[in-house]
């Protein structure tokens, strides 16, 4: 079937979206299927449904996924290309600049008292959309809550992911939910399980150059983002805070809050925080770790997913290691409020940008952003004295 768009209308259509594109994942996608099924009718319903599969199915942050699948669709690998960096090269852009303005200006007290503000709110946007998460994955499924319960609770006690025990979350429903043949009969599956904390331990032992470490860290990170680009959090915490110590912790949930008051994929948080590392080769490299494994994980599978990806192995493995990845997201508010709720007004700042989110669906989380910051702006001064 002939495309009714060029190429390059595609590319035109994900670089305006990279670069207006605010609300989230949930939000990005929905845009892509009003916009290029509903109005224009360039993608087939059937397509899009897919690609949306393809995207939850595979690790990497959604949105970006399913950008990159669209351009699959009708252009193959240069289409995938092409509007893959179309749709994160705006908000990496200005994650850059942010951080050049962080690290130029960063003591001055008016972006502190920004942060101060933005980092509670981030805090009870990450919140509720936990709580969403949780709701729209787990439903009264024993199993899986289980497995959630389990990333919450290690997440919370050790400040960090576990990035091992999502991938064990997603192999125990598999060999529960729709056993291989080796696995009924009772071997290799537990050798295997076994063996995921050792073959992680050693990922993580080379000692390389900055640059090189940065490399390896966030491919780790981009290989073990599944579903929202909000589970890259709690693994980029255990990493950049506290095994690395290349970040404080104010800093990281600084960083959290740049990703969250710039549009596109949250997940650009990566490129600055590879800048407060390394400036702005830092930031690339940090960008293109991450990013790379998702692209893969989209092009590769692409041609083979629509006769696998209903298989109920597949399925129930989707579901073990989103139930574990939800889990990490719920811990990491945990561990992200105890950095940025430190007195009574930051308490406020978060329970009212809940109440608020809570209350009215369609708030955009820009705006609260932008209020918190002007309150953020306000209160500092007058509780930092």
């Amino acid at each position: 079937m002939t495309p009714q768009y060029t190429l390059w209308q595609m590319v035109a259509y994900m670089l305006r979206l990279g670069t207006l594109g605010f609300g989230g994942p949930v939000a990005l996608v929905g845009y892509m299927q009003r916009d290029l099924v509903e109005e224009r009718g360039w993608i087939s319903a059937a397509d899009y449904k897919e690609g949306l599969a393809l995207a939850q199915l595979a690790p990497g942050p959604l949105a970006a996924q399913l950008g990159i699948y669209l351009g699959y669709v009708h252009y193959r690998i240069l289409g995938a290309t092409l509007a893959g960096l179309a749709f994160v090269l705006p908000s990496f852009v200005m994650v850059v600049a942010l951080g050049w303005a962080y690290v130029r200006f960063g003591g001055i007290s008016w972006m502190q008292a920004v942060f101060y503000g933005v980092g509670a709110a981030v805090t009870g946007i990450i919140a509720m959309s936990a709580k969403k998460l949780t709701v729209k994955t787990l439903g009264r499924d024993k199993l899986l809550w289980a497995v959630y319960l389990t990333l919450a609770a290690v997440t919370i006690a050790t400040e960090s992911e576990v990035a091992w025990l999502l991938i064990a979350g997603g192999v125990l429903v598999w060999l529960l939910r729709a056993p291989p043949g080796w696995a009924r009969r009772g071997t290799l599956g537990a050798v295997s399980i076994a063996e995921l904390p050792l073959a992680a331990s050693l990922a993580g032992s080379a000692d390389p150059s900055l640059l090189a470490q940065i490399g390896v860290f966030f491919a780790k990170a981009g290989t073990f983002v599944f579903g929202s680009g909000l589970a890259i959090v709690p693994f980029l915490y255990g990493g950049v805070v506290t095994e690395h110590h290349w970040l404080n912790e104010k800093q990281f949930v600084d960083a959290v809050a740049v990703a969250m008051i710039t549009p596109g994929p949250v997940v650009i948080t990566v490129g600055f925080i590879g800048y407060l590392i390394a400036g702005f080769g830092g930031a690339t490299v940090a960008a293109l770790a991450t990013f790379i494994p998702c692209y893969l994980f989209t092009i590769l599978p692409a041609p083979y997913f629509k006769r696998y990806g209903k298989l109920p192995g597949v399925v129930a493995f989707v579901d073990g290691i989103t139930a574990a990845a939800v889990g990490a997201i719920t811990g990491s508010v945990v561990v992200l409020a105890k950095r940025s709720i430190t007195d009574l007004p930051s308490v406020l700042l978060a329970a009212v940008t809940v109440a608020l989110l809570w209350r009215y669906k369609k708030l955009q989380e820009p705006v609260i952003i932008a209020a918190a910051a002007a309150v953020g702006l306000i209160l500092y001064p007058l509780t930092h004295a």
